[in-house]
């Protein structure tokens, strides 16, 4: 007797790298930086960073939106049911902070989670990037400042080196950089 099973259903498509670009910079649309400029900009140097970096499709993807739930302009229900792969998907949310979250415990999300400090490493290089810091009122580049010292040490969850996890002291959140780079989550 033949098999009468019907074969699976293909996968869903998937937003393609223009689609997540255009959503987050709908979704982002009005809100600004520290400096006054437009959010947009530093999602696009946060995804251009995951590319120099080596970061594939889904990570880049996750550079676009990894702010997106964390600043409510985008909702994890969203992010849940959109045509996104799921990697890209737990980068975003392991990227998002949550309310009372410990800084360790964020810190060690983002470790866990592969493909996440890569985003993570590209979102620390453009908040300490000396010429988007210069720009800030002096009050603001002094408080920014002192986010870019990293604390202590832990090992990487998967055993691939080890890497400085520290709290940024006045704002308690954590910092991930590579041994020797001092970063900052601002």
């Amino acid at each position: 007797m033949p098999d009468t099973t019907p074969p699976p259903a293909p996968p869903p498509p998937r937003l393609s790298p223009g689609e997540v670009e255009a959503v987050a910079r709908a979704a982002h649309e009005g809100q600004t930086d520290k400096a006054g400029r437009p959010y947009a900009e530093h999602l696009r140097a946060v995804a251009e960073g995951v590319r120099r970096r080596g970061g594939d499709d889904e990570q880049i993807a996750a550079a676009w939106l990894h702010d997106a739930v964390e600043d409510d302009a985008l909702t994890e229900r969203w992010l849940d049911g959109a045509a996104l792969s799921r990697r890209t998907k737990d980068i975003v949310l392991a990227l998002t902070r949550r309310p009372g979250e410990q800084p360790e415990e964020y810190a060690a999300r983002i470790l866990a989670t592969p493909g996440a400090l890569l985003v993570k490493e590209a979102d620390l290089a453009h908040n300490a990037d000396p010429a988007r810091l210069a720009v800030l009122d002096e009050a603001t580049r002094t408080r920014r400042a002192g986010k870019y010292r990293a604390g202590g040490r832990t090992k990487r969850p998967s055993g691939g080196g080890r890497r400085s996890v520290g709290v940024a002291p006045r704002t308690s959140r954590p910092v991930v950089s590579r041994p020797g780079v001092i970063a900052a989550r601002g």
